[in-house]
């Protein structure tokens, strides 16, 4: 049985954040991050117990699921983000 997964108007705008972020240096990473996101939000319909309670809201129905994006620096690179505002 499928469920059905709402997204939070904030879950929505952190997104579309996330992407804006990324998309500064790279569209194509921008779009692959969000696509990851979306699929892995999808596997809750068929899994609603795989995400987290989500520990603000102590209510089972409400999950999250966490998702890592690894990014690779060259050192010009991290001393330009360190050094920037």
């Amino acid at each position: 049985m499928a469920y059905r997964v709402n997204w939070s108007p904030r879950a929505i705008d952190d997104v579309d954040s996330i992407a804006a972020y990324i998309a500064q240096d790279s569209e194509a990473y921008a779009s692959a991050v969000v696509r990851k996101i979306f699929v892995m939000a999808r596997t809750l319909s068929e899994s609603p117990k795989r995400g987290r309670v989500v520990p603000e809201f102590g209510d089972e129905a409400i999950r999250e699921i966490l998702c890592t994006v690894i990014a690779s620096f060259t050192g010009s690179q991290l001393m330009t983000s360190r050094s920037a505002p």
